[in-house]
């Protein structure tokens, strides 16, 4: 206990009881918060010592009593206004409020709770906080040992799948991880609340590589930002989030990019680089795209993550690094691999939780509360408010939730389309006809870009189980395969069926085949089964 290289620091209860004492004979009485500095074994340098208001002058004279055996610590009192400290809730919410005013630094510090004294209330309170991470260190329990004033001491290992029970009691802060994830947007759409439940405790409970999949635009990367701003508010991660587009470093310099160089192991290392992925040390890495990284950034990548070491370019030695990896995606990553552009050990490795977010055009329903967040977004930007009118807002929401509005560049669209009108408008106020002129523009966007030239009459299939309008959101190159899937799948008796015809070819060149999980995969990217999709579900 007590590593020598930190300092330590104790927080915990006065014992209006245990630690009481008069005269000379309180020497050879065994008083738990003395007891703590007395091990002999640390040096107890900070002790946070919480006491009741009535219990003032038992708590100085622990402080003098403290300065005599333990001159090295210094001793804070802490005053606890609990009105009644058998309440769970009140006791619950002093102590929370007390950890989050805290600037706890691990790098430096080792803390203790001590849960000895204090009312049982209050020793729950600090092992539900320690639990939580609140408090950033483990649990210390004293005890006397026969008649030595000096007692033992105990640290306590949290073994958390015992207590399901009392984990229930963070649902509040569970619900604020998931507003945290979804920036205070309340979002309506009932499919993306699922999804936003699931990462938030993922993000809280596992330091392995997520993989968020999606069309560009869809949040890939605000949504990594937040759950580093999550995992960090839990002070599970210490370092910085570091994010990269991993297209934009394709060819020589992502190596370079990536993983670092020493000074003069090419042409123009004048200087060495320290690289994204040791800039990342204790903290995130987002990897956007990750598709377009070549196979050799792959495979040193690999090793990276799952060694925490590597070379950087022109290196002998190398380098550590521990970060948390999150990549994101617009393409198909199993078919990258199946044409052999992407390693299948590496996506066996990012694919342990994998997240698709759906596009714009799919959450219709939250275009509305997105509206108002992109209206504040611009307003703390430009320093000034910007209203919307309720005949231009009811004019925006009609085109914009119907299904003439594609959205093909998703919420980059919507803000986008906020950001013209707000600029546009006179006097901070958006107008039905400011809405009329970008409803205009967003309307001449299918002219310009590739729309999708998909229909219900090229695809009847899919029009029959997606929808004329859900179909239009589909690339032609994606409908044109799924009408063959599902052509397919409705002609087959089983899933396992299905898979052996569709992946007949592929399947001889294989050392080990599961084509109904790869069947099963690939609908899943639609948000089909093999139950929606035989009319059995």
């Amino acid at each position: 206990m007590g590593s020598s290289a930190k300092r330590t620091v104790v927080i915990g209860f006065l014992g209006n009881r245990l630690d009481a004492g008069s005269g000379k004979l309180r020497w050879s009485k065994w008083r738990p918060s003395l007891s703590v500095c007395q091990q002999g074994v640390f040096t107890v340098h900070r002790y946070y010592l919480i006491y009741y208001p009535k219990d003032f002058p038992l708590a100085q004279q622990i402080v003098g009593d403290l300065a005599i055996i333990s001159p090295e610590t210094h001793v804070e009192l802490i005053e606890f206004p609990a009105h009644n400290p058998w309440d769970f809730q009140e006791v619950y919410t002093l102590l929370h409020q007390f950890a989050l005013s805290q600037s706890f630094n691990t790098e430096e510090e080792e803390y203790y709770i001590h849960i000895t004294t204090g009312t049982h209330v209050g020793q729950i309170c600090l092992f539900l906080l320690t639990e939580a991470r609140y408090f950033p260190g483990v649990l210390l329990q004293t005890s006397p040992q026969n008649r030595d004033a000096k007692g033992m001491h105990h640290l306590i290992d949290l073994d958390l799948s015992r207590y399901d029970a009392l984990a229930a009691r963070f649902k509040q802060e569970r619900r604020e991880g998931t507003d945290l994830l979804k920036e205070g947007i309340a979002t309506r759409n009932a499919g993306f609340n699922t999804l936003i439940r699931m990462i938030e405790r993922v993000a809280t409970s596992s330091p392995s590589p997520m993989l968020l999949t999606g069309p560009t635009g869809a949040g890939k990367t605000r949504l990594a930002r937040r759950i580093y701003d999550l995992k960090k508010s839990r002070r599970q991660l210490l370092g910085p989030f570091v994010e990269v587009n991993c297209a934009t470093i394709r060819g020589d310099g992502a190596m370079s990019a990536l993983f670092g160089h020493k000074r003069g192991s090419f042409t123009g290392a004048l200087e060495s680089r320290k690289g994204l992925l040791q800039a990342a040390h204790r903290g995130l890495l987002f990897l956007d795209e990750i598709g377009e990284l070549g196979l050799d950034e792959q495979a040193m990548l690999l090793r990276a993550i799952e060694e925490k070491r590597f070379l950087p370019v022109g290196s002998d030695t190398e380098t550590e690094s521990d970060f948390q990896l999150i990549a994101g995606t617009n393409r198909n990553l199993w078919d990258a691999v199946q044409q052999g552009l992407f390693r299948d050990d590496l996506l066996a490795r990012i694919n342990l939780w994998t997240f698709e977010l759906p596009g714009l055009a799919q959450r219709r329903e939250d275009i509305a509360p997105n509206l108002e967040y992109e209206l504040a977004a611009f307003a703390r930007r430009a320093g000034t408010h910007v209203r919307m009118s309720s005949e231009a807002r009811s004019a925006f929401l009609a085109y914009a939730e119907s299904s003439e509005a594609l959205w093909p560049g998703n919420f980059r669209d919507l803000s986008a389309a906020v950001i013209r009108m707000a600029t546009l408008s006179t006097g901070g106020r958006i107008t039905e006809q400011d809405v009329q002129e970008e409803i205009a523009r967003l309307r001449a966007v299918p002219t310009n870009r590739a729309r999708s030239p998909t229909s219900p009459h090229q695809f009847p299939l899919l029009a029959e189980l997606l929808g004329p309008q859900r179909l239009e959101t589909l690339d032609l190159f994606d409908a044109a395969q799924l009408e063959v899937v599902v052509r397919v799948c409705r002609q087959s008796t089983t899933l396992s069926q299905a898979g052996r015809t569709l992946f007949a070819a592929s399947r001889a060149t294989r050392s080990s085949v599961n084509d109904s999980d790869r069947l099963r995969k690939y609908l899943a990217r639609f948000e089909l089964t093999w139950d929606t999709l035989k009319g059995t579900e």
